[in-house]
């Protein structure tokens, strides 16, 4: 960027936080209730970004949308009820959370994640008084890669989408950023499915790894 951006806007699923073994193991639940066995732990992984549904369709993959669509709930709950217990941050996150609050850049976080759940994990990590805002999957009617959640969090922060950066480990990352007019990094530590390319996301910068992120930061 050619200044520096008044706010940081994070994804929050395998851009800040490694949510998926706590997500793999409410997944697992759903199908050990139906009798069925768990599915690998790194097959799960790849499409935690991707959200609950793309994981209840690697675990069923033999129903249909329409009758995954009641496991999802289940699923949600029982990640509610274990949401911060093996999910760790991603390397270096710490530390740049820590330059952002340093420099006097505000921070906050934009998820597909159910606005309650995503609390529980800043709750978890301590972010409650550190994050400036938090927009969820269920904030507005809807979600990435729709540009509203983005341009809501702008708004409540009083600044315009080409003052503030967003990073993210998905495509629907990039693609509601662009919606929005807002410049983005693309997370290349996030989960992803083989064959998913980054660098053909078009997104303004990538990161390999999240102290990449200050150098987009005059």
């Amino acid at each position: 960027m050619s200044h520096r951006p008044a706010v940081v806007l994070f994804d929050l699923d395998g851009t800040l936080v490694d949510s998926a073994p706590d997500l793999a193991q409410a997944a697992n639940r759903v199908l050990a209730d139906h009798g069925r066995p768990p599915v690998a732990y790194e097959r799960l992984r790849q499409v935690v970004s991707k959200g609950g549904r793309a994981m209840l369709a690697v675990s069923f993959p033999d129903l249909s949308d329409e009758q995954r669509e009641p496991l999802l709930p289940v699923f949600l709950r029982f990640y509610g009820e274990a949401l911060a217990v093996h999910s760790t941050l991603f390397d270096g996150v710490d530390a740049l959370l820590a330059a952002l609050d340093a420099r006097g850049i505000r921070w906050g976080i934009v998820t597909n994640k159910p606005e309650g759940l995503a609390r529980g994990v800043l709750e978890g990590f301590g972010w409650r008084q550190r994050c400036a805002v938090l927009v969820g999957g269920d904030t507005l009617p809807t979600r990435k890669p729709d540009p509203a959640p983005l341009l809501h969090a702008c708004g409540q922060l009083g600044v315009s989408p080409g003052d503030a950066l967003y990073v993210g480990d998905d495509l629907r990352d990039v693609q509601a950023a662009k919606a929005a007019g807002m410049p983005c990094v693309a997370a290349l530590w996030g989960y992803r499915e083989d064959g998913d390319d980054p660098l053909r996301w078009q997104a303004d910068f990538v990161a390999a790894h999240a102290s990449e992120v200050l150098e987009h930061l005059p």
